[in-house]
């Protein structure tokens, strides 16, 4: 017996995301369940293949692979916004190069990446002094600091847990990551805190640590959520996830 059917616009009827996502991360995908969890936007994950040694030759490596992890998200869509989920190859590979390798395939998408989507957090949230969190080895930090200055921003605090293997720096403490906030703060009089990395666990902390320490706090994958539901012109307040969301 042949069924008969109607066929609707789909899932994201408001807007469908595509992100690529590192080999080797373990918290963009759980966090951005909870991101990205409005009515019509539609999510899909790609992966980019990635050894758990994060060094600026490594990050490099992810420029020439980008194509094809753009090219495993489903062809049949028209993608909105296309996010590519790594900060310190961003800052190695620039995001206009992000966005080029993204748009070989996916030419009508826009493309945006955590260093971009900081930068624009930071502007949203008028923040001059930033201070300045990741667990990056110095040469990764360093990059990061100075295109964050180049973008207009003051570093006026750093800090980083100097970990070079990206397993362990998925299973750093949410403790940590407020202890250090409290260090950045305290140390150094600063109107946002940037914690970087889409591996370091910062979603369930967000809103207990801006409220402590009274400053706005921007991570990756909230920074990433963010610039990429906005640039689907997605502009739901979600207050849950900080002072970022519940800009308007």
């Amino acid at each position: 017996m042949k069924l008969q059917f109607d066929t609707d616009a789909g899932i994201g009827t408001r807007a469908t995301l595509g992100v690529i996502v590192l080999e080797t991360d373990e918290t963009l995908e759980p966090e951005f369940s909870r991101l990205m969890a409005l009515d019509g936007v539609a999510l899909y994950h790609s992966r980019i293949p990635m050894v758990s040694d994060i060094r600026a030759d490594t990050l490099a490596q992810m420029e020439k692979d980008l194509p094809s992890s753009a090219r495993l998200l489903p062809q049949s869509l028209d993608f909105d916004v296309i996010g590519y989920g790594c900060t310190s190859a961003s800052t190695v590979i620039g995001s206009r190069n992000v966005a080029r390798a993204i748009q070989t395939v996916y030419p009508n998408a826009l493309v945006t990446d955590p260093l971009a989507a900081v930068i624009a957090a930071g502007q949203e949230v008028g923040a001059k002094r930033l201070g300045f969190i990741t667990p990056y080895v110095p040469d990764i930090s360093e990059r990061m600091r100075l295109k964050l200055i180049n973008a207009g921003f003051e570093i006026a605090g750093f800090g980083s847990f100097e970990e070079g293997n990206d397993r362990v720096v998925a299973r750093i403490s949410e403790l940590s990551i407020i202890q250090s906030a409290r260090q950045i703060a305290s140390a150094s009089l600063c109107d946002a805190i940037v914690v970087s990395c889409t591996n370091l666990r910062t979603l369930n902390i967000l809103k207990e640590t801006e409220h402590e320490i009274g400053v706005p706090i921007i991570s990756s994958n909230q920074a990433l959520a963010w610039h990429m539901l906005r640039l689907a012109k997605i502009n739901d307040p979600l207050p849950d996830f900080g002072i970022l969301f519940g800009q308007h």
